[in-house]
């Protein structure tokens, strides 16, 4: 799996979390309440994608998707604390299991996948 499509679809991830979440709560999805939304979770992402140097082996589930999880998550409930945007412990589980789900679901499946295709090489996916 090349850079460019993993972070995208990371992005989406965090994209439907947003998405779904101001939908549930019948908050509309006007651009400006989508963005305060989407930030903090967004920059932690970049930061997960930093800290983890997922761009060498993005699809890998434990040595990138772990990593990219944890501080996405938790760096956006950081945001989100220093911004008074709340951080309810129900908020915190619920996007603890959706991100969890999503930013390690999409790497295992695409490990699936490629593990499966002839004549490709096996990505790392448990280092």
């Amino acid at each position: 799996m090349r850079f460019p499509w993993a972070v995208l679809i990371d992005l989406v991830c965090v994209l439907a979390f947003v998405l779904i979440g101001r939908s549930s709560h019948g908050e509309g999805n006007a651009l400006l309440g989508l963005a305060t939304t989407l930030w903090p979770f967004a920059a932690a992402l970049a930061a997960g994608w930093l800290l983890t140097r997922a761009w060498r082996a993005p699809a890998a589930v434990l040595r990138t998707g772990v990593g990219v999880w944890v501080v996405t998550m938790a760096g956006g409930m950081a945001l989100r604390a220093v911004t008074d945007a709340g951080t309810a412990p129900s908020f915190v589980v619920v996007t603890s299991v959706f991100l969890g789900v999503t930013l390690l679901g999409w790497r295992a499946v695409a490990t699936a996948v490629l593990r499966r295709r002839p004549g490709r090489a096996t990505p790392a996916a448990s280092r």
